[in-house]
């Protein structure tokens, strides 16, 4: 159980620092960071608005609680990755495809080895086991459960 704990928050960590940069890199407007999105055909702005995403993103995976927020995180990054996977691979940039792979790989290490305590699902199983169930129902009836 401490491997998993260690590796998820070894795989977070990374992603997280790895999404710091990228954002830090986007909102100073580095030469590389506009020369790639412009290869890729996004305006402008795109970097700005994504370095954004990312930093919201890493805020989100990194402080306690908020659980329904960190699903959001991981949905956010993992729509993020696919699409600048398929950007590169569209523009026929194969190697370029590779760092967003790399990061799809370690959100899905971070997301699959999170602690339970981190998870929406175990919340609502723990809501559940402090509610009283079928209080103030007619015998016979579940209330929809």
């Amino acid at each position: 159980m401490k491997a998993k704990i260690i590796t998820y928050w070894i795989a977070t960590v990374l992603l997280c620092a790895q999404m710091a940069f990228a954002a830090f890199a986007y909102f100073t407007r580095q030469p590389k960071v506009v020369e790639g999105f412009g290869s890729l055909g996004y305006p402008e702005y795109f970097p700005i608005l994504l370095g954004t995403a990312k930093s919201l993103g890493v805020f989100a995976l990194l402080i306690p609680g908020f659980a329904l927020l960190k699903e959001w995180a991981y949905a956010g990054f993992t729509f993020t990755f696919l699409g600048a996977i398929w950007s590169h691979l569209a523009m026929n940039q194969d190697k370029a495809a590779m760092m967003p792979l790399a990061a799809l790989v370690l959100l899905s290490i971070s997301c699959l080895l999170r602690p339970e305590s981190r998870r929406v699902v175990a919340r609502h199983r723990i809501a559940e086991t402090h509610e009283p169930h079928d209080v103030g129902l007619p015998s016979g009836t579940t209330g929809g459960r």
